[in-house]
């Protein structure tokens, strides 16, 4: 069975084609600027086929977008499927299911309505991922389309851990309530985590995704019980542009002192704050690093203040497991890391955590960090979300 993973934007669409019967990746890509020029790249993972790198290509919405994929993948040429007969389900990324998703599930009219109920918590993100699957359901009428949630993971919270303390009437009518992201991301690795342990019970991890969006989860058993991003992304650790865990004080008193207006303060916390509003040089930690040495003190300190917050996690998150067996780093900072890793797991060694300084430096897309008679062990495992929902979908279609 074929799945294509779509991961819709407002302007902009990402996808992939995998063979589920070996989870081999056949093609991958990218639909740009959407509604403006229209920008089409193709990558086919078979020998002998041509690549499309961002050619111009009209796209006035995202079903002219959905359209030049299908058309590429079944290229008599340069395609990777025989016809669109081939491909058995769609699967969909949804960033924010509310309360009313807990697991991926088949889209019809009624799950349409309930991912748009939700439209206010996830406004810049929820709208495009719909927009993606109105597409595919124009294109491919009939096919079997699976959504799966950013969201979904986290269900498995305790109420403690899920509850703001400010009036219930605000969870009662409105739904606020911590939801966290990166669902998908901490299940496949946390997942991954448990087979290298070799303890499908019994496994206490704290799941670190690190990139431009940042978040922590707490995985016991398989399943999340704590995360650090909240109703919306902007909470937790610093971020590449958002600021993370504030005193909400600061707002009312930036507000006041220079008249911003909501839109303009979440601005600001949103797009120029975290590592790149500490350091004023850059928000890619690879910049920071490079001024870092270079002797620019902001810099440092952004490096240093994100490694400490994501430090205070990983211990918090001990306590809330009554224990730890494994940390795993993932995503775009998380897997190139090195310096970032060592910073978060500098001075935790009274946790059972022994980093190998040569594991660290290495690259590879899975591997053991900490030493062999590391207590606690620590992984670098590359993220693969577009996988969790080929699996998801497959695994939803077949029934």
């Amino acid at each position: 069975m074929k799945v294509l993973v779509i991961n819709a934007g407002s302007s902009s669409l990402k996808y992939q084609l995998i063979d589920m019967d070996g989870e081999t990746l056949l093609a991958k890509g990218l639909c740009e600027r959407i509604g403006i020029d229209g920008k089409f790249t193709y990558k086919p993972q078979m020998e002998g086929k041509e690549k499309i790198d961002a050619a111009d290509y009209p796209m006035p919405s995202h079903v002219e977008a959905i359209d030049a994929v299908l058309k590429a993948l079944a290229d008599p040429k340069n395609g990777v499927v025989a016809s669109m007969e081939e491909i058995g389900a769609v699967g969909h990324r949804v960033v924010h299911g509310g309360k009313d998703f807990t697991a991926s599930c088949l889209i019809d009219a009624e799950k349409i309505e309930a991912i748009k109920k939700n439209f206010p918590l996830a406004p810049l993100h929820n709208p495009a991922n719909l927009l993606g699957i109105e597409a595919c359901q124009k294109a491919m009428p009939g096919k079997p389309q699976v959504a799966v949630f950013d969201t979904a993971f986290h269900m498995t919270m305790p109420a403690e851990a899920y509850t703001y303390a400010v009036p219930y009437e605000y969870y009662e009518k409105d739904d606020v309530r911590r939801y966290g992201f990166h669902g998908t991301s901490h299940r496949y690795v946390s997942g991954r985590c448990i087979e290298l342990l070799g303890r499908p019970e019994h496994s206490k991890i704290v799941s670190c995704h690190l990139g431009n969006g940042s978040s922590i989860a707490a995985v016991v058993d398989g399943k999340s019980i704590e995360t650090s991003m909240g109703l919306g992304p902007l909470a937790g650790v610093p971020m590449g542009t958002r600021c993370g865990d504030i005193d909400a004080t600061i707002m009312e008193y930036l507000m006041g002192r220079y008249g911003y207006d909501m839109k303009e303060m979440m601005n600001i916390l949103n797009k120029k704050s975290g590592v790149l509003g500490i350091s004023g040089v850059s928000s890619d930690f690879r910049d920071l690093e490079a001024a870092a040495k270079e002797g620019n003190e902001r810099a440092a300190l952004a490096l240093a203040k994100f490694g400490y917050e994501v430090k205070k996690y990983v211990g918090a998150y001990a306590a809330v497991m009554g224990g730890l067996d494994a940390i795993v780093f993932t995503a775009g900072v998380g897997e190139n890391g090195p310096a970032t890793r060592a910073a978060v797991c500098s001075g935790l060694e009274y946790l059972g955590v022994k980093l190998c300084d040569k594991r660290n430096a290495e690259r590879a897309d899975e591997h053991l960090i900490s030493t062999d008679d590391s207590p606690v062990k620590v992984y670098v495992i590359a993220t693969n979300e577009e996988l969790m929902i080929a699996r998801d979908a497959k695994a939803i279609v077949k029934g």
